[in-house]
């Protein structure tokens, strides 16, 4: 006598199947452009620029004389200097097909029929793009160099070879401030990262020594081993917290000071630092904005889904010699 099969289907054929979550599409989280924003809101963002342009440098000297009787003799200089601020002309492009969806766990989202080229997660799409795009312009304010070889560095020079091409920053990687020549060698650590910090402000020149608007900049991986070296010693009276941090985004006064040290991942992996007045640095767009201002739409022949965004950047110093650069010897 035949005994029926327990079970009346044969799924040997069929993998096992795994929910996946439909609804919402999970974004990567990526860090925003902190420095063009802390330019921009110090009122240094120039619009306008198709390629290049001057930014006009007025310098002026005072010599006292004496002030009794009526002869006046001149003396004293005032300069008119330039220095030229360049855009690069970026694009980011990319073409969708939305149909290959079709065989994935999206497609019950998708509009029906067979020619489809809008996508069902467009916002989050859009979002991701921009903040991507936010990303690796943080890094290019930095790190930009037109000679190099990476395409998302070589659209415009950044700040560190603009700084370092002028050769007149006054450097902080000496004796008189403090470091004594620290060496690739031996790199930023815990133990010596407060000395090279210190180094940043007692390095500033007496021009601009107490201005109110100086920032020290640093990769996350600087400041939080400055923070680091606080914690170890078990510094208590050293909270970096409430008053003395921008909403916990790596902003905090060094103690004893009315400097900020502010980390942004453009200098992440650099082993650089830098202390500005925020006036003294300068960047350019054709549009404010620009780089958000993109386009998706979808071909009208082809099922793809078009994106692009266009738009010009670049950055600069006013005032190279009232730069302090860190840089490892």
């Amino acid at each position: 006598m035949k005994v029926a099969s327990k079970f009346a289907l044969d799924v040997t054929g069929l993998v096992d199947y795994v929910k996946e979550n439909a609804i919402p599409l999970l974004t990567k989280a990526v860090f925003s452009g902190k420095t063009a924003d802390l330019i921009a809101a110090e009122g240094n963002l120039m619009t306008g620029v198709k390629f290049a342009e001057k930014i006009a440098i007025l310098a002026t000297d005072a010599i006292f004389q004496d002030g009794s009787g009526c002869t006046r003799v001149s003396s004293g200089t005032t300069s008119l200097s330039q220095r030229t601020i360049t855009v690069g002309k970026i694009a980011v492009v990319e073409d969708i097909c939305v149909d290959t969806l079709d065989k994935k766990y999206v497609s019950q989202q998708l509009k029906p029929g067979s020619s489809n080229n809008e996508l069902p997660f467009e916002q989050e799409y859009a979002e991701l793009k921009s903040a991507n795009i936010a990303k690796q312009l943080e890094i290019a304010i930095w790190q930009g160099d037109t000679t190099s070889l990476n395409a998302n560095l070589n659209k415009f020079d950044g700040f560190i070879k603009i700084i370092d091409a002028a050769a007149s920053a006054v450097a902080a990687n000496v004796v008189a401030f403090g470091p004594a020549s620290i060496t690739t060698g031996t790199g930023i650590t815990v133990a010596n990262v407060k000395l090279i910090v210190n180094s940043m402000w007692l390095a500033l020149p007496a021009d601009i020594t107490g201005a109110d608007n100086i920032r020290i900049f640093c990769g996350w991986d600087t400041f939080n081993k400055f923070i680091n070296a606080f914690t170890d010693q078990n510094l208590f009276n050293f909270a970096p917290t409430g008053s003395e941090v921008s909403a916990a985004n790596g902003v905090v006064i060094i103690p004893g000071t009315n400097y900020k040290l502010t980390a942004v991942h453009g200098l992440d992996g650099t082993n650089r630092l830098f202390s500005a007045k925020m006036d003294n640095l300068v960047e350019a767009t054709d549009m404010e904005h620009e780089e958000d201002k993109f386009k998706m739409m979808p071909d009208q022949f082809d099922d793809f889904l078009r994106f692009i965004v266009k738009f010009k950047f670049g950055v600069q110093v006013g005032f190279p010699d009232q730069i302090v650069s860190f840089k490892l010897v």
